[in-house]
């Protein structure tokens, strides 16, 4: 599977994999072959920032 480039998508999209998948940021990140710091500055774009405590972007 692809990201989506659209922010917004890719939010969802990560945000979901991270509840259903995978227990941190680094394993989703080493499953899709991207870099972490990749994943967080396009979110942070949009204001949103990974809480390791939640696994989640918020």
């Amino acid at each position: 599977m692809t990201l989506p480039k659209d922010p917004f998508v890719l939010l969802s999209v990560i945000n979901t994999q991270l509840r259903d998948h995978y227990p941190s940021l680094e394993e989703l990140a080493a499953a899709y072959m991207v870099d972490v710091q990749t994943l967080t500055d396009q979110l942070a774009a949009i204001n949103y920032h990974y809480d390791p405590e939640k696994n989640q972007f918020v």
